[in-house]
């Protein structure tokens, strides 16, 4: 399940947009130009998460703030 943050941007989409760049640029088989395209949209795509990230990372700081109190919690990582 994809969710979009206001402005229409998919932040998992981004990532996997990411991971087929990287992907085809691993393989060598793009010409110069489209090398530098690609990496050219990778360093836009990664922007983006990063600043979805930061926003995310404000709200729960903001949550967090409100209530007043944290509890630590196990966190388990999804390796997909």
């Amino acid at each position: 399940m994809t969710k979009k943050k206001a402005g229409g941007f998919e932040f998992e989409q981004a990532l996997e947009d990411l991971e087929e760049l990287v992907s085809a640029m691993e393989q060598g088989d793009l010409s110069l130009e489209d090398s530098l395209q690609a990496f050219e949209k990778g360093i836009k795509l990664t922007r983006e998460c990063q600043t979805a990230l930061k926003n995310a990372e404000q709200k729960v700081q903001v949550l967090i703030n409100e209530n007043g109190k944290t509890e630590e919690l196990e966190f388990e990582a999804d390796d997909d």
